[in-house]
């Protein structure tokens, strides 16, 4: 073995020449090193000595491999290859796992968790798949779906429910500044209302108001519509009217006063939020992830 390791050459002159053979340049392969374009002729230069041959032409301009160079760079790259492969090997792999959910969900409750998450799991590759489709777990690579809708999910398919969907109506403190919290159908017209594609605010008013006697007598709403709700309570949260919202996605909004609850009526929504996951796979990785989502819902450690 040691008659062996006395054969290769200086690494120091091999990497030099690696770099030299593919900028065809001693200044562009020192720049790469770090070192001085000096330094780089004189490890070549070194290296030639050991070998007793040349490896390079020296050029005007460039340096142009030798029929010995071609031959001899082939198999000190592949040689630097097995050694970054085996090297890459040693070091745990962090293990990839992809979780589908809503824009809103991604957005609102689980991307201002995720400092948690990567500091409890430092070794997985967590990837965020956020869209309204449905993403399909064979053909989209997800491990793990927060589906909004109700049980059960298909065949093939196990689930857990994440949380139920409470719906409260919250505003910026701002838009409370100069006057009280509607108590009033009339009331609640002086504010504009933020929508979104979901649009539970006629179910709310009902709920919380009544319905008029005559269709004339009800007042007439301004509205901001949106596409998301992420953005409706982005614009609730600027002050710019009341949003009707799960009352998870702005937990942390109400808890450090960004928004106010208007009042004490809740609304439940017609669906919930579950964790959903093809049944057959089974993981660490997996059973780490859906254990953390429900601890950090519940706010158990």
């Amino acid at each position: 073995m040691s008659d062996t390791l006395g054969k290769i050459p200086s690494l120091n002159g091999l990497k030099a020449f690696e770099a030299a053979a593919r900028h065809l340049n001693f200044r562009l392969a020192a720049e790469e090193l770090g070192v001085t374009q000096g330094a780089v002729a004189q490890q070549v230069r070194g290296l030639e000595a050991e070998l007793g041959l040349q490896l390079f032409e020296r050029l005007p301009r460039t340096l142009a491999l030798t029929g010995e160079g071609r031959a001899y760079i082939a198999d000190v790259r592949r040689a630097f290859e097995i050694i970054a492969r085996a090297t890459g090997d040693l070091r745990p792999q962090p293990v990839r796992l992809a979780i589908s959910t809503t824009p809103t969900f991604a957005s609102k409750w689980l991307i201002p968790r995720l400092p948690d998450l990567t500091a409890r799991h430092p070794d997985l590759d967590i990837h965020i798949v956020a869209t309204d489709r449905i993403s399909h777990f064979q053909v989209d690579g997800v491990d793990l779906a927060v589906r909004y809708g109700r049980a059960p999910f298909g065949p093939g398919l196990s689930w857990q429910l994440l949380f139920e969907q409470e719906i409260v109506a919250a505003c910026s403190p701002m838009l409370l500044r100069d006057r009280e919290p509607p108590k009033t159908m009339a009331e609640l017209a002086g504010f504009p209302l933020l929508l979104d594609a979901h649009n539970f605010w006629p179910e709310y008013i009902e709920q919380q108001f009544g319905v008029p006697d005559a269709p004339q007598e009800a007042p007439a709403f301004r509205r901001i519509s949106f596409n998301q709700t992420s953005h409706a309570i982005d614009a609730a949260i600027a002050g710019q009217g009341i949003v009707l919202a799960t009352r998870n996605f702005i937990a942390s909004d109400l808890a450090e006063q960004r928004l106010v609850q208007v009042c004490q009526h809740t609304l439940r929504g017609p669906s919930d939020f579950y964790l959903v996951w093809p049944r057959h796979r089974k993981s660490a990785a997996l059973e780490a992830i859906k254990s953390w989502m429900v601890s950090a819902t519940t706010g158990a450690d």
